[in-house]
Order: C-alpha cells, then sequence, then structure tokens
C-alpha cells in the first residue's frame, strides 16, 4: 500500500515537473504532535512516530528521524522502500544537507509551505545558494491531499474558558503584557500561529489535538486589537462573550493568509519564524518589515506562576495516587489475572479517570515489556501486544491531563525474577535521576550544563540513552513545551539553551535500552525554585513533583554511594506521606515497605 501511495506520488510529481517533494511530520502550526488530518507524513511512510521527514524522488524515498525511534522506524518501514536517515548517526547527512547535494541545479522542490515553517525553508534556501545551485520551492500544492482518499476532516472541538483560579493570571493581564513586549520591540503586528502559546495566552483549552488540550486557530495582535482566526463553530456563546470582553475579536481560521496579506506597507510584523508556516509569510508585502524571534508568550508560559506551581503540586498527588494504585495492582496480579500491555494502559485509564478535574491522558501510553521496554517510544497495537508474566520488568511511561496541570511519568517495574544485569542498570540509571533532582546551580545555568548529572554513571560504564534528560512539560497544556530542556548537544539546533528560571517544570528522565532485552527508564517531572542568595549570586534548586514510589526489586543499594541512599530515602519518606492518606488500608501497608529505607 505504502508504494502504492508513493508511486502516485510521483506521478502528481512528474505533473508538476518536480525534483522532490518533501513531507513534514508537523501541522500548520508547528506542532509536534497532530490531529488526523495532518497525519500525512505517516499516510505515506506507515512510520508512526511523532517525529521525522519524508523526502520522495524519482528513484529514491528516505525517512529522517531521530533515535527515539530507530527501532520502531526500521520496523515500520520494512518492505516499503523507504530507507531510514538515523539522525545524529556517523555519516548520516541531515535532510538539508542531503538535499543541497542531491537536488539538480535548476531543480524544482515541493512540500505543503503550510506545513515547512519559514526558518527551515529559508535555511533551505541558504544552503542551496551555498551549493551554488537554484532551487525553486513550489509550496502552493498538497499533493499528498490529492492523493489521500478519505481524509479526516480538520477537528472542530469545542473551546473551553479556562478559570483564573487555574492560569493564575487574567486573558486581559497576558494580552497587555505581549503589547509591551510588542512596544519594545517596535512591533505594529504580532501574529502567534503555535497553538500551545494561543491557548494559554487567552486562557482557553480544546481538544482538537490528541492528548494535546489546543484550539486550531492563529491569533494576531497589536496595540489596540486582537484577531482570532478560528472555526466560529467551536465557540459557544459564552467563550464568544468572554473574549470579546478583552477585545478579541473572531475570523475564519483560513483567513490568517488575507489578514498577513493586507498589513500596510511601512508597518513591522513579528514572528516566531520556528512556528510560522511558510506559506502565511509569503503572503507579506515587501514593504512590510520582518521582525523575528521566540514568541513574545514562550518564557511566561514556560515559567509557571505561583498559582500553577500549586496546582501542580496538587495534580502530581492525584496522579501518584493513581499510579501507585497500578503499581500495586500489578504486583499482586501478575500471573493471576490476565493481563497485556494493552490492558494495562486501559487500567491506568481507568485509575486516572478516577481522580478529580482528570481530563485525559497527556500522551499515548508507553507500555513495554521485557524486549519491547527497548523501543523507547513503543506503543502498543494489536498486532504487537503481549501478555505479561510474573518475570521480568515492564517499562511505563504515562501521563494525564488535569484541569489544573499536566503530569508524565516513567516507571519500570519488576513482575517477577529479574536478572543481576537488569538490577544494575537500573541502579545506573536511578543514580543519575537522583543525582539531577538534587542540584544546586546558580542562575543562568541551562540543562546543557546539568545533563552529566544524569549521564555519569552510565558514562562511567561506556553506556547512554539516545534522548535528551530533559523537556519541558506545560501547565494542562502540551506534555512537551520549550524552550527549556535537559540535553547535552551543544551544537544541536534542535536544542535550546535557555537559563533555568523559578517555575520552570522540567521532565528527569534517564534510561538505558538494550535492544531485544529490556529496557529501563526512571522519570519525574522537577520544577526549578529559588535556593538562596549570597555574595556571589542567585542559587537554585529542583523539586520534585512525582510522587510515586521507585521499584526497591530492582535497586541494588550498594552500588549507590550513601548519599545517593539518602536521597532515595529522603524521596520516599515525602512519597509515603504524600499518597498513604489516600490508598486503602492493604494499599498503604504496601506502600510502606516499597517506601522502606534502604
Amino acid at each position: 500500500m505504502i508504494k502504492e501511495r508513493l508511486a502516485k506520488l510521483r506521478a502528481l510529481m512528474e505533473r508538476e515537473g518536480l525534483s522532490a517533494y518533501l513531507v513534514m511530520t508537523e501541522d500548520f502550526h508547528g506542532s509536534e504532535y497532530v490531529g488526523d488530518y495532518f497525519k500525512c507524513r505517516r499516510y505515506m511512510s506507515g512510520f508512526t512516530g511523532s517525529a521525522g521527514s519524508l523526502l520522495v524522488m524519482k528513484d529514491m524515498a528516505g525517512l529522517w528521524t531521530d533515535g527515539r525511534y530507530f527501532l520502531q522506524a526500521e520496523k515500520e518501514l520494512e518492505g516499503t522502500g523507504i530507507t531510514l536517515f538515523k539522525l545524529q548517526c556517523e555519516g548520516v547527512p541531515r535532510l538539508s544537507e542531503f538535499l543541497a547535494k542531491n537536488l539538480p541545479d535548476n531543480g524544482k522542490l515541493g512540500f505543503d509551505g503550510r506545513a515547512l515553517n519559514y526558518r527551515t525553508a529559508q535555511a533551505f534556501g541558504k544552503l542551496f545558494e551555498k551549493e551554488g545551485k537554484k532551487i525553486t520551492f513550489v509550496y502552493e500544492k498538497d499533493l499528498v491531499g490529492e492523493i489521500w482518499e478519505n481524509r479526516p476532516a480538520l477537528s472542530a472541538k469545542p473551546v473551553m474558558l479556562l478559570d483564573i483560579s487555574c492560569t493564575g493570571k487574567s486573558r486581559a493581564d497576558k494580552l497587555a503584557d505581549v503589547r509591551k513586549a510588542m512596544e519594545g520591540k517596535r512591533a505594529d503586528y504580532f501574529v502567534l500561529s503555535s497553538l500551545d502559546d494561543i491557548a494559554w495566552l487567552l486562557n482557553i483549552r480544546g481538544d482538537d489535538v490528541t492528548c494535546n488540550p489546543v484550539v486550531l486557530s492563529y491569533l494576531a495582535v497589536t496595540k489596540d486589537s486582537a484577531t482570532f482566526f478560528v472555526n466560529e463553530k467551536t465557540l459557544s456563546r459564552e467563550v464568544q462573550e468572554a473574549l470579546s470582553a478583552d477585545g478579541v475579536t473572531f475570523a475564519p481560521y483560513d483567513a490568517v493568509y488575507r489578514y498577513v496579506a493586507d498589513i500596510p506597507d511601512g508597518k513591522s510584523l513579528y514572528v516566531d519564524d520556528k512556528k510560522t508556516n511558510y506559506a502565511v509569510m509569503m503572503n507579506r508585502r515587501e514593504g512590510v518589515s520582518l521582525l523575528t524571534g521566540d514568541n513574545f508568550t514562550l518564557l511566561p508560559k514556560c515559567t509557571k506562576n505561583a498559582t500553577e506551581v500549586e496546582n501542580e503540586r496538587k495534580v502530581h498527588i492525584r496522579d501518584g495516587v493513581a499510579v501507585t494504585k497500578l503499581i500495586y495492582w500489578l504486583k499482586h496480579n501478575v500471573g493471576k489475572l490476565p493481563m497485556t500491555e494493552l490492558s494495562v494502559a486501559e487500567k491506568y485509564e481507568e485509575l486516572r479517570g478516577g481522580q478529580e478535574n482528570y481530563m485525559g491522558p497527556s500522551f499515548e501510553p508507553i507500555i513495554g515489556y521485557k524486549e519491547h521496554g527497548a523501543i523507547v517510544h513503543y506503543s502498543a497495537t494489536k498486532e504487537s501486544d503481549v501478555p505479561l508474566a510474573p518475570e521480568g520488568m515492564v517499562l511505563m511511561d504515562t501521563g494525564g491531563q488535569y484541569l489544573e496541570g499536566t503530569t508524565d511519568i516513567t516507571r519500570t517495574v519488576a513482575l517477577g525474577p529479574v536478572t543481576q544485569e537488569e538490577k544494575e542498570a537500573f541502579t545506573l540509571v536511578l543514580r543519575g535521576n537522583l543525582n539531577l533532582a538534587a542540584a544546586k546551580f546558580k542562575s543562568g545555568i541551562c540543562g546543557a550544563n546539568l545533563d552529566y548529572l544524569a549521564r555519569f554513571p552510565l558514562w562511567e560504564k561506556g553506556l547512554d540513552y539516545n534522548h535528551g534528560t530533559g523537556h519541558g512539560v506545560g501547565c494542562f497544556l502540551n506534555v512537551h513545551e520549550g524552550p527549556v530542556n535537559i540535553h547535552w548537544r551543544i551544537g544541536d539546533p534542535g536544542k535550546s539553551h535557555t537559563p533555568f528560571d523559578e517555575g520552570m517544570v522540567v521532565s528527569n528522565e534517564p534510561g538505558l535500552y538494550l535492544e531485544g532485552k529490556f529496557g529501563i527508564r526512571t522519570e519525574n517531572l522537577i520544577v526549578c525554585r529559588k535556593a538562596e542568595k549570597t555574595e556571589y549570586g542567585q542559587f537554585l534548586k529542583f523539586e520534585t513533583l512525582t510522587m510515586v514510589p521507585i521499584d526497591l526489586d530492582l535497586v541494588l543499594t550498594e552500588q549507590m554511594s550513601a548519599h545517593e541512599r539518602e536521597l532515595l530515602n529522603g524521596y520516599h519518606a515525602k512519597v509515603y506521606q504524600m499518597i498513604a492518606p489516600h490508598l486503602d488500608e492493604e494499599e498503604a501497608a504496601w506502600l510502606k515497605e516499597a517506601t522502606r529505607a534502604v
């Protein structure tokens, strides 16, 4: 089927005179996770991961993705004729480098200009010039859309208002802050495309992307107006009245292209060119000056206020109760009740669904038993689903969306006898997690400065994991939120180096994955807080939000330092204090033993 679709695409490419056609993962807003309508790359390649780019030429097709998806992509691309290009591996060219080398001079590169951001397109153009090639961009046609039979419709779910008790700041105050930032940049117009930024700024949430409570929309702000480009069928009278009261007017979703085209000469337009699509930008008049940089909402959204942080603490207790109950259920029922990877995911949803203000998962659950745990972003299907038995380990990476916050947690749990190798690997990963959580550092430090704390136990053994150590997390928003991250790749253009500040929430998730054997990850969410201020400057530290026991059946305490054991005991004491009151008698008794001092 994939080969047939590629053949149809190549026929359309020949019709348009294209040398190559690029199919990106993103939607029209630069989103990491996208609605069904936008899953063009998945439709054309069969690869289901959340990151990747498909390039189709006359005699080749290639898919570029990162280390989280190497094993998954190898399996899903088998038999399609599509070559896997493993990003950041030795000898593997970047997509842009491959294009520059392999596109013919005077060739034509096709893509849907709504699904490629302006910065990437500009970078392609500069690289082509450097190679001395003249390449024409053909961006007005969605060729995949011509092939895709029974394509899902654009989502149009109802928009909900979020109360200030959840946001900690009013819509009017946020808009005022944006206008102040615009004034500082001398920007007459600010067009906002990223969906989580729009939801955060307007204090709204939606359901247009699975697991991401966002609304398909654009927003344009001037000093005295705010235009919300959205399907008005999604807006109740209550929502319209609330937004209108703060000066927001409404326009059709696609009208943003006309809006940009109508900006008068002599005015200035500010956008985040990493998040604004090429087609929007190509509508700008030559006489409109372009200002680019991070969205004015980016850092304020990432830096949670006191209300949001307190809400996250409360949410993580509720979520911790659900996950702790799940681990108890697993340990007491594996081998007695029938259970598979998929049924464990269903049990997670059942237990979270019993918690106050639960809105749904924050991403598709990752339940990987034994060797499936080595597939970093494994997602069980009916075909791949396997039963769990009272032996080995299961890796469970799950999260929840609550009205007041977002969770993301990974626990690796022993279901019965495990090997010495598995225990040693688990202990190495745990040591990295504990040492990162205990970090104390000066203001101005970013994630790249801290990444070694999580990796050094593994690096000492010549081991590593092929993904970042931490990503920012939204507040009842996207589970992956920029710009803060913890990653060692200093030169990676896809990784920002934003200094930590009080209120930033980030994951702490070292791991180890041995293909064909097992996978281990221990993930907590941590929030940055102020420590003391001395003559040497302001110091910062982390507070762990996640409240779930770590499986002591997998820990070799003799391979931990006294300080690391102290950190583990301190964490477990807090877990018991926070979670035990919400459990029944038998569960609480088990938790007391599961969090015993070591």
